[in-house]
């Protein structure tokens, strides 16, 4: 339907992303195999799991909210840190880059039940992407943006501004996998990558910028307005 009620309105299963079917389908092979060799102990948690893997690579569609000056959340999950940190040496890039001086980090933390699919904030060109291997700890603590491996990327604005993001992987990701290489263009809210199996992203806004969310926030990828360019207005309290 569109915002003046016309059209139809139904619901629908999302739709898989490719990179999931392939476990999902090995996972159910095994099942099969598993039942015709009578092994049902093991054939029917296979199945539930194959299952599983199906509803964790789920890829929903999603409506961008219209605003050349909004960022949009890059992943679904819950705020969990709103802070002022100096950028990590990855995004900083020189006149490229968000420079050293201090900006807001928005981080949002994806557990196995949230979509992993990560999003474009922002409309523009894929600039510097910069892969770090590292551990595996604990996605919601501060040190993982650290040591963990990750993903950082810097999106260039037509009109100038710079944002950054990076994927950073949990206690039980094993791969961050693109969907974009340097110099492509994404529009806002543009699927740019996922990582498997739990999960953090950390939003770095352009200075003169502040959140327009709380802690404890639910987001939606690619819907939730995270921020508006210029607005310095800060949100108080904390989501319930």
């Amino acid at each position: 339907m569109d915002n003046r009620g016309r059209g139809e309105a139904r619901s629908s299963l999302p739709s898989v992303h490719p990179e999931g079917r392939k476990f999902a389908l090995i996972c159910f092979g095994l099942a099969v195999i598993a039942a015709l060799l009578a092994w049902e102990t093991i054939a029917w948690p296979l199945a539930f799991l194959s299952l599983c893997i199906l509803a964790f690579f789920r890829d929903p569609e999603r409506v961008v909210p219209r605003g050349d000056d909004l960022l949009v959340a890059p992943a679904d999950g819950i705020v969990t840190q709103i802070k002022l940190v100096e950028p990590p040496l990855e995004l900083q890039s020189g006149e490229a880059g968000l420079g050293k001086a201090p900006v807001t980090r928005v981080s949002i933390y994806l557990s196995v039940f949230d979509v992993h699919i990560n999003r474009s904030p922002c409309a523009g060109t894929i600039g510097a992407m910069n892969y770090v291997p590292g551990k595996f700890v604990n996605a919601e603590l501060d040190k993982s943006s650290e040591e963990n491996e990750r993903q950082h990327l810097l999106i260039h604005r037509s009109d100038g501004v710079v944002v950054g993001m990076t994927q950073i992987a949990g206690m039980i990701t094993r791969r961050i996998v693109p969907f974009v290489k340097p110099g492509d263009i994404v529009a806002a809210g543009q699927r740019v990558g996922l990582i498997r199996f739990g999960s953090r992203v950390d939003l770095y806004l352009p200075q003169g910028t502040s959140p327009q969310v709380l802690m404890g926030q639910r987001m939606i990828a690619g819907e939730t307005v995270i921020a508006k360019l210029g607005q310095t207005a800060e949100l108080e309290g904390l989501q319930q």
